[in-house]
């Protein structure tokens, strides 16, 4: 049995999260990155692996694309072919290059926010026009604004930037959404890059993720799709990830795209993605069991502070919360003045606006929402 609640100490291990607040009484809260040990089959074969003594250049190891068609195909129902696989060390740096895929310079690129701020930065860095439409808040659940959407989209308009799930906002898109997108997309002629990053933390039970990609081959032959096991299995920092591109054309443009400027995937992401696929699966279930309770006390602790209000989470495991009825200009600096470090919304496109990470052990989220109640009841409605 996985005990997600044992302490890690984090500090003093050159962590990007726990540094942040180095000396401070702060609980980071904020990056996405958990605070859980990575699965015992990926530690031992990272360990099997640096056993060997050689770190050289590496290619990617025999079975590492059985798994990942398997996998995906067992949870996303999706059969890839292993040629439409391109390996990279991060997806980040695949929104750069699914930018510079195309269109030309001076272009649009379109996505919906708010967003994970590389989808906000990836078209200026390629020169291209970034346009964006707002996601409709309704109900206490986001949702596309269909009509937002056509307003904005252009002549001009290339790519569509998708997230799904949908950081920071917790959606698990609907098959009927993911069609009505991929018609829209279709009708416009734009290609999709679609960011599939936290598929493997799907929390609703009632909820499954779905590719885009892989409703039709229409739309397969328009989509760049990215994967990663970075999230699911807290491997973030070994920077393996890789896109699925059906259509042979695009997919040379891609990897043009990629010559001189991305470096090769490195053995020890390489070796975790492989363990992950294959060995993985009961530490995700564990962890996904987890991860619900503490999206039900996060949900529940935040609705019972005023001036907050905070989006069902579907998926991922990250609260969206609207504090811009506190009164304060800048929520994140006041919740860090009251030691609980969050993501500043602004970064997302959404001024006034907290991104709270979950995935941490229970007792750690406790403390950050009573420190979060504490706050709001004595300062949040002040000016």
């Amino acid at each position: 049995m996985e005990d997600f609640d044992v302490p890690i100490e984090r500090r003093n291990t050159a962590s990007v999260k726990w540094d942040r607040y180095r000396d401070r009484d702060i609980l980071p809260l904020w990056v996405a990155d958990m605070d859980f040990a990575s699965p015992d089959v990926i530690v031992r074969a990272l360990q099997e692996r640096v056993a060997h003594g050689v770190f050289g250049y590496g290619n990617a190891p025999k079975g590492l694309l059985e798994a990942i068609l398997a996998y995906v195909h067992a949870h996303d129902g999706w059969t890839l072919r292993p040629e439409w696989i391109v390996w990279l060390p991060g997806l980040v740096s695949a929104l750069n290059l699914a930018c510079r895929a195309t269109g030309a310079e001076g272009d649009e690129v379109l996505t919906l926010t708010p967003v994970y701020p590389p989808f906000l930065s990836a078209p200026r860095l390629a020169l291209r026009q970034l346009i964006t439409a707002p996601l409709d808040y309704r109900a206490g659940r986001y949702a596309i604004d269909w009509e937002a959407l056509e307003e904005t989209v252009t002549p001009a308009t290339r790519l569509f930037l998708l997230c799904n799930p949908h950081n920071p906002v917790g959606r698990v898109y609907t098959a009927e959404e993911l069609e009505r997108l991929g018609r829209f997309c279709e009708r416009h002629d734009l290609i999709i890059c679609a960011d599939e990053i936290h598929a493997g933390l799907v929390l609703d039970a009632s909820m499954r993720h779905r590719s885009i990609a892989s409703l039709h081959p229409d739309l397969a032959r328009r989509t760049i799709t990215l994967m990663a096991p970075s999230k699911t299995f807290n491997v973030p920092g070994l920077g393996f990830s890789f896109a699925v591109i059906p259509d042979a054309a695009l997919r040379e443009r891609f990897r043009a795209a990629m010559k001189g400027i991305v470096p090769d995937v490195n053995v020890l992401g390489f070796a975790a993605a492989l363990a992950a696929y294959r060995g993985a699966e009961p530490w995700r279930q564990a962890l996904i069991a987890y991860l619900r309770n503490n999206a039900t006390l996060t949900l529940d602790a935040v609705r019972a502070m005023p001036g907050l209000d905070i989006a069902p989470v579907e998926a991922t495991y990250l609260a969206w919360i609207d504090a811009r009825a506190l009164g304060h200009q800048n929520p994140q600096r006041f919740f860090e003045g009251a030691g609980i470090g969050l993501s500043d919304g602004a970064d997302f496109g959404a001024q006034g606006f907290v991104r709270l990470n979950f995935g941490c052990r229970r007792a750690l989220l406790e403390e950050a929402l009573e420190r979060m109640r504490r706050a709001v009841e004595h300062g949040g409605k002040t000016g």
